[in-house]
């Protein structure tokens, strides 16, 4: 399949462009991390964005959503990333919504996904236990107690965790940490006895958190999926986050050269334009480049995800590897040209590298995904 987007996906890129442009700016994140907005995104902006069908879009039609597929969703996080919009997009619209629509039963994607399309509900994956992306190192275990099951332990790194209304937790039911085999997950309300969440406001200004579960007691209808073999449908939803950070980051990307080239052109040293300075050209030149293999990459892993494709693990590694690798490059680039007010708040270049640090850690840093690539090869 061709590396580009058809007429529908093109219309939708075009859309949220507007939009977010509009609505979201980047000043408009600057406002709610000077302010130490309690939520951390504008709530009329996301119901916005449920209205637009952007809650609903991997959501199937008979639970109220519009099925548009991953390379349309893509589209929207793209231009995400270059407005650096703060919303549940990720957490519940991918995130949330891939694990009850992967793992979910019939009563349970009944009751959920269709107040996710709606914008009314407000979901979160916790899977990570460290500093460090170890999925299979779930922190948290579960013990079988009369007709459900207790909760203990801790998840660090969750997005939206303050505002989730549901958490959907990998927890141990069985197996030592490290083991593929016992990791069941869990749909937890996030106001239930024993639940206790402490809001972290990350580098970039966006929300995480830090889960602790004392003792939470859930009944058996609190699984997601089968018991003992949730492994596989997180690593399933693990690929569709790394795929759409990944779309983000393309986003970031392309928005700091754009920028950093429009000050080349406007920005004068020793009475000449410095966009006419060869050296600086030939910078921009090869991070033009990086940036369109790193599109290709992406375009690819959506379309195979939309296809049902058997190297989705490895495009998703490979993804979030290079493109990782890029944004790291564009950013660095887009302060180091921009010279002594790149490191300066005052300018908003500063915002795009904070973002794309985190957004490059979190469900595996480049490293990490380098590794599972060579083991995914036999390595």
């Amino acid at each position: 399949m061709a590396l580009v987007l058809n007429e529908e996906q093109s219309m939708l890129k075009e859309s949220a462009k507007g939009f977010l442009q509009e609505h979201a700016p980047v000043e408009a994140l600057r406002t709610l991390r000077d302010e130490r907005d309690e939520v951390g995104y504008s709530k009329d902006l996301w119901q916005q964005m449920a209205e637009l069908g952007w809650a609903g879009i991997l959501i199937d039609e008979a639970h109220g959503g519009l099925d548009f597929g991953h390379v349309g969703m893509g589209q929207v996080m793209e231009e995400n990333g270059r407005t650096l919009t703060a919303s549940p997009l990720l957490s519940t619209a991918i995130l949330g919504v891939s694990a009850i629509s992967l793992a979910g039963n019939t009563e349970q994607k009944t009751a959920l996904l269709p107040a996710i399309a709606e914008g009314k509900l407000v979901a979160t994956l916790a899977v990570d236990s460290g500093s460090r992306h170890k999925p299979l190192n779930v922190g948290v275990t579960a013990i079988s107690k009369g007709s459900g099951f207790t909760l203990s332990g801790e998840k660090r790194f969750v997005v939206d965790g303050h505002v989730a209304d549901k958490l959907i937790v990998s927890a141990r039911t069985s197996g030592r940490e490290g083991d593929s085999e016992g990791i069941t997950l869990f749909v937890i309300d996030s106001n239930a006895p024993g639940v206790d969440i402490e809001r972290v406001i990350m580098a970039d200004s966006f929300n995480s958190s830090i889960i602790r579960f004392a003792d939470v007691k859930v009944a058996a209808d609190a699984v997601l999926g089968e018991l003992d073999k949730g492994a596989a449908a997180l690593q399933q939803v693990l690929d569709i986050g790394n795929a759409y950070l990944s779309a983000e980051l393309v986003g970031i990307s392309q928005e700091v050269l754009e920028r950093t080239v429009a000050y080349m052109n406007e920005r004068k040293q020793y009475g000449a334009l410095i966009g006419s300075y060869q050296s600086l050209q030939h910078r921009a030149a090869h991070l033009f480049s990086e940036i369109e293999l790193a599109k290709s990459v992406v375009i690819k892993l959506l379309q195979s995800l939309d296809e049902g494709g058997d190297n989705v693990p490895l495009l998703a590694s490979v993804a979030k590897a290079k493109v990782s690798e890029v944004a790291t490059l564009a950013t660095n680039e887009a302060v180091q040209l921009h010279g002594g007010i790149g490191m300066t708040d005052e300018l908003e270049i500063g915002f795009f590298m904070k973002r794309a640090r985190v957004a490059e850690q979190l469900l595996g840093d480049q490293r990490f995904h380098i590794n599972r690539f060579a083991a995914l090869n036999g390595y």
